[in-house]
């Protein structure tokens, strides 16, 4: 094995990904798959899950996958999804909580309801599965290799920016929280926990804006680096905090978003000086 493959291997380890039949989820998913892992991924959408595995086994990448329902927008969904990811595996090394959904209304008719659902599944879920999934993660961890947690939050969540998703942005933000705070807690059980901080990504959740590579292109040329993010991006930062090469880094808020977390059009005293 070479010195990069070392580094950057996810071989052999197992993971699940929440929400992994599309976007996001599924750009993880290959990624995994792809460098060695074996990867469980859930959603609502059974169907959709066996078909994206199959998809993923059908690449003869060094990993493989299996797909099946699950739902965390309930407790009862969780204790369920537990129990099916127990009966697959005794042991998770990566634990990917990719699930969640959006609400895009305007600010006079945006409705109390979109409050409790985004934030009990995007904030509440990921939480319960969390915990519940502990005894397993702490089966996959060790001083040399922690197991790995990584949240889906988004730039919406570090930018005071909601364009109608007021309870998606707040749910991110509150992502965002809970990662570090986990991070904290989890140092000493060999966890290390992070977040994905998204911009624009062609997915369902974006397809309003991006389904069409010209409406991507649009998109795209409001990012400071001229696109949005692509396959690849996902991948490298996956592997990244999977592999031994991100064994050290826990707690942080990982930006994919094209520099758009930095940008300011702000200018204190240039005008002044023009």
């Amino acid at each position: 094995m070479s010195y990069l493959d070392d580094l950057f291997s996810v071989a052999g380890k197992t993971a699940l990904v929440t929400g992994g039949a599309t976007g996001i989820g599924k750009m993880v998913a290959s990624a995994l798959v792809r460098g060695g892992a074996h990867v469980l991924i859930a959603s609502r959408k059974g169907e959709a899950c066996e078909a994206v595995a199959a998809e993923l086994n059908a690449m003869n990448a060094p990993g493989s996958a299996v797909g099946f329902a699950g739902d965390v927008g309930t407790e009862e969904g969780v204790a369920a999804l537990v129990s099916d990811v127990r009966a697959r595996t005794d042991v998770l090394h990566i634990l990917v909580n990719n699930a969640g959904v959006t609400w895009g209304e305007p600010l006079e008719t945006f409705p109390h309801a979109a409050w409790h659902k985004v934030m009990n599944i995007n904030v509440g879920g990921l939480f319960t599965l969390t915990r519940e999934l502990l005894p397993l993660l702490d089966a996959g961890s060790s001083d040399d290799d922690p197991a790995r947690i990584i949240n889906l939050g988004s730039v919406m969540g570090t930018q005071p920016v909601a364009e109608g998703a007021y309870s998606y942005s707040a749910s991110k933000a509150a992502v965002h929280h809970l990662t570090r705070i986990l991070a904290n807690e989890f140092a000493k059980r060999r966890i290390t926990v992070n977040a994905f901080a998204p911009g624009p990504f062609q997915s369902k959740m974006t397809a309003f804006a991006t389904a069409s590579d010209e409406m991507a292109q649009k998109v795209g040329k409001g990012v400071p680096l001229g696109r949005i993010g692509s396959p690849d991006d996902i991948a490298g930062a996956t592997l990244y905090l999977c592999s031994k090469g991100g064994s050290y880094v826990s707690g942080a808020i990982l930006p994919l978003d094209g520099g758009l977390s930095v940008y300011s059009s702000m200018g204190l005293f240039a005008h002044a000086l023009e």
